[in-house]
């Protein structure tokens, strides 16, 4: 992933989090990540894995196609 794909993704990950009024340590939990390692994903500082934001969409109740800009 591109730098601003990674950066798309983040925020998309962020507006979904927020319009569904979770915090980070909530989504986190509801993935089986840790907190810390999420808001890094959202702050777009990591590139996770997809099997990682797979579950990350999972938690949010969402499909893939809702966060990946491609």
């Amino acid at each position: 992933m591109t730098d601003k794909t990674t950066e798309q993704i983040a925020s998309k990950l962020k507006q979904i989090r927020l319009e569904k009024g979770l915090t980070q340590v909530e989504l986190a939990e509801k993935a089986g990540i840790n907190s810390n390692y999420y808001a890094k994903v959202e702050r777009g500082d990591l590139k996770p894995l997809i099997a990682t934001i797979e579950k990350i969409v999972k938690a949010l109740g969402v499909k893939s196609s809702d966060v990946f800009p491609f």
